[in-house]
């Protein structure tokens, strides 16, 4: 990974960088152009003397001894220690201030001398074994009638030159530290002048990325940091805006969708959910911030809604269709689908809308149940009525009492349609009062109203030797007295018709927080689990043949519901096949004292 650099020292090393390379070059150069100032002055000086003193040998060679040019070179001596030789042709020592010339080797291989003999200015820096310090050596050709016949050379130590020219270096290097380490310290205070403003401008943008808008910074001495601070207050301003602004709606939207009775999931082209609302997650028990991102079929698992969705994405049409579940007991839902498409009316998956239907489609079944059963119920006995009557009139009765017994079935089949009816109107009177409110309801003693009721069905049920048992408290309820009876007699009856001889019938009725509860409890065939959500439909029998033997009409069970709901209570049964069932009866109880006072 790339390490991360800060802009400070960035700034700071780079201005560092130009201010050390910058005095670098510029001493190196300094002390080059001092040293080859002083060697071309060293060497102006000594071709100067050269010169001076070629008059001087030329005189000496004429007329030659053996030491006159020497001793002539040991008399130039100087206190600057110039040194003086002199090379004859063919590169022997004839005379040399400092030397002893028979110790001196052969000079027709130095490079000055060798310039010198062929006609030039020779000049050299080295080294010298004879006097162990580092010279610079000049050399002029000697003439003689036009003829070179020699060469003087003039020489110098440098280590002086070297020694100041190293001082110089040393001096430079100072004043070069010094003023580095004077320009660093500018230069880093112009570099955090520089590089703390925008530290606190990416500190701000940080926040504002964070969703705090509120910090403000103040202008710097830089205008172009000052239009950028300036930009990003805007910018702050207008995204503050903006977000509020989506927020709202965000909160508008999840409001709106939170409070649909219709579940509403979104969904791309891969069948993955990109929203999805409370009552839809809720259709299928879970939570929608666990769904986000999964596809409908990892996170829903319903066959149905995974084929829907299959079917939706693949087309573009819109679709609807009833979905079953049966995870905590049978619901419907009426799914619609829809494309969902972006700011370019581009398809970018699906929308469906459901819809928890079940209550309307057993509403819708408990109609055509209903329709079915009427007509059936008042079709058997008219069709019974009218073979009758078309025989009696077709005159092939002849026998008085045979035509009596015809007479006596009409009248039995008139009576059930009669019953029928006067159950179905009494039916719609006790749905409508209680829609409307238009129950008299009294506060009366609903012990009374069920030992009445017990009364009545004695008789009934002494005849097939079943006894009716009644553990009943005091309790007093706002109750229509007859309505209650009839329930009562209604659940008796009920119960007497299908426990066996010589069983036991029990009613009890008792207050339980503040509530009169009211149990009828036989010990019949009892009623099989499947058949218990449907038992307070109209019509609906448990065993046709068995109920129709009985004589009832199929709206008893029906009577009792209605009445019970129009008294502001509720009548739940708990029954197995072979065991027996047990009728439970809430209503409101009220205060005997209140009831003493109305009596």
């Amino acid at each position: 990974m790339k390490k991360k650099k800060h802009l400070l020292r960035q700034l700071f090393l780079s201005y560092l960088l130009i201010i050390v390379v910058s005095l670098s070059a510029v001493g190196y150069f300094a002390v080059h152009s001092f040293e080859r100032f002083y060697l071309k002055q060293c060497s102006d000086d000594l071709s100067s003397k050269a010169h001076l003193l070629r008059l001087q040998f030329a005189d000496a060679l004429s007329r030659p001894t053996n030491d006159s040019i020497d001793r002539l070179c040991k008399s130039l001596q100087d206190p600057f220690g110039t040194r003086v030789t002199l090379i004859v042709s063919g590169g022997k020592v004839a005379g040399d201030s400092h030397g002893v010339i028979d110790q001196m080797e052969n000079h027709a291989n130095r490079t000055e001398i060798g310039a010198a003999l062929a006609g030039g200015v020779g000049k050299a820096v080295r080294y010298s074994r004879t006097l162990n310090h580092k010279m610079m050596y000049v050399a002029i050709p000697l003439y003689q009638d036009q003829r070179i016949i020699g060469a003087i050379r003039t020489a110098l130590p440098i280590t002086a030159i070297d020694r100041y020219i190293r001082t110089t270096q040393i001096q430079i290097a100072l004043g070069g530290m010094l003023v580095a380490l004077l320009a660093g310290v500018i230069s880093l205070i112009f570099s955090r002048r520089i590089a703390l403003p925008i530290e606190a401008l990416k500190t701000l943008a940080g926040q504002f990325a964070g969703g705090d808008f509120s910090r403000r910074l103040p202008k710097t001495a830089f205008e172009e940091i000052n239009e950028l601070i300036a930009s990003l207050h805007d910018m702050a301003r207008q995204l503050e805006r903006h977000i509020d602004q989506i927020v709202q709606q965000r909160n508008e939207r999840d409001a709106i969708f939170s409070s649909m009775t219709e579940g509403v999931i979104a969904v791309d082209h891969r069948a993955r959910i990109i929203s999805i609302n409370q009552t839809a997650a809720a259709f299928f028990n879970c939570m929608p911030r666990d769904l986000k991102s999964q596809t409908v079929h990892a996170a829903l698992r319903n066959p149905d809604l995974n084929r829907m969705v299959d079917a939706a994405l693949a087309s573009s049409d819109a679709m609807e269709r009833d979905l079953m579940l049966f995870e905590y007991g049978e619901r419907i839902l009426n799914a619609r689908s829809s494309a969902l498409r972006d700011g370019q009316q581009r398809q970018i998956g699906m929308l469906l809308v459901l819809n928890d239907v079940t209550h309307l489609r057993r509403l819708e079944r408990m109609r055509e149940d209903f329709a079915a059963n009427v007509s059936h119920e008042i079709k058997t006995p008219l069709t019974a009525i009218k073979g009758f009557v078309e025989t009696l009139q077709s005159a092939m009765v002849e026998d008085p009492e045979e035509a009596q017994r015809f007479l006596a079935i009409i009248e039995k089949h008139v009576n059930r349609l009669s019953a029928i009816i006067t159950d179905l109107l009494k039916l719609a009177q006790i749905e409508k009062s209680g829609k409307n409110g238009a129950l008299c309801l009294e506060l009366r003693s609903l012990t009374d109203t069920v030992e009445s009721a017990i009364e009545f069905c004695r008789e009934k049920a002494q005849n097939k030797g079943i006894s009716l048992d009644s553990d009943c408290q005091v309790v007093f309820a706002s109750i229509d007295a007859s309505l209650m009876e009839q329930v009562c007699v209604n659940l008796l009856d009920n119960a007497i018709n299908y426990s066996p001889e010589n069983s036991r019938v029990n009613v009890r009725l008792k207050t339980v927080k503040d509530q009169a509860v009211l149990h009828v409890i036989d010990q019949g065939i009892g009623i099989p689990a499947r058949h218990l959500p449907r038992l307070f439909e109209r019509f609906y029998r448990v065993d046709k043949s068995r109920s129709r033997k009985m004589g009832g009409t199929g709206l008893g069970l029906a009577i009792v519901k209605h009445i019970i709901q129009a008294h502001h209570g509720n009548i739940q049964v708990n029954s197995q096949a072979g065991k027996g069932a047990t009728f439970t009866i809430t209503l409101p109880a009220g205060n005997r004292a209140t009831a003493t006072i109305r009596h």
